[in-house]
C-alpha cells in the first residue's frame, strides 16, 4: 500500500487529551473520495500509548464547516480501545468509510479529518498516524517509520 501525502490526517502527532488532526482534507476540493469504493481510515501507533490509570481512546473520522474541525460531526469511529492495547508498531486500526457514508454527509460539512477522544486520561505518552486508503489493514500490514529518499 501506498500512501499519498494529501491523505495524511496525522503524522505522528502527540496525543495526550482528546485532539482533532493536524491536517484536513477539503472536501469542496477533492469530491470524489475513492470514486464508487469505500475506503477506510487507517491509524498506527508510533509511540505506545501511556497513562496513569486505565484510559482509552477512541479514534474517529469526523467532518465539520470549520477547517480547525470546531463542532464536527462523527461519521464513523473505533470505539474505545484501552491503552495496553495501543503499543508502539501494532498491526493499525481500520475504519471503513463506506460510499454512503461520503455521500450522504450533512450539508455543510466541508472538511475531513480525524479525533482522537481521550477517556480516563489523560495520556501520559502516546503518538499516533492517521491517513485515508482505499485498503483495509487485515491484520498483515506494518507500518514503517518515514523519512527515506527514493532514488
Amino acid at each position: 500500500m501506498i500512501t499519498d501525502a494529501l491523505l495524511e490526517l496525522s503524522l505522528a502527532q502527540p496525543v495526550t487529551a482528546t485532539a482533532v488532526s493536524a491536517n484536513t482534507i477539503d472536501l469542496s476540493v477533492v469530491r470524489d473520495i475513492g470514486a464508487g469504493e469505500d475506503v477506510y481510515a487507517q491509524f498506527a501507533v508510533d509511540v505506545a500509548a501511556a497513562a496513569a490509570g486505565l484510559a482509552t481512546v477512541s479514534f474517529e473520522v469526523i467532518t465539520s464547516a470549520a477547517p480547525l474541525l470546531t463542532a464536527p460531526t462523527v461519521i464513523a469511529s473505533s470505539g474505545a480501545i484501552p491503552v495496553a492495547d495501543l503499543a508502539a508498531g501494532r498491526v493499525p486500526i481500520s475504519i471503513c468509510l463506506n460510499q454512503s457514508a461520503l455521500t450522504t454527509l450533512p450539508i455543510g460539512q466541508r472538511y475531513l479529518g480525524v479525533r482522537y477522544t481521550v477517556a480516563v486520561g489523560p495520556l501520559t505518552a502516546g503518538s499516533f498516524t492517521a491517513y485515508i486508503t482505499d485498503e483495509s489493514s487485515n491484520g498483515s500490514n506494518k507500518i514503517y517509520p518515514g523519512g527515506f529518499t527514493v532514488l
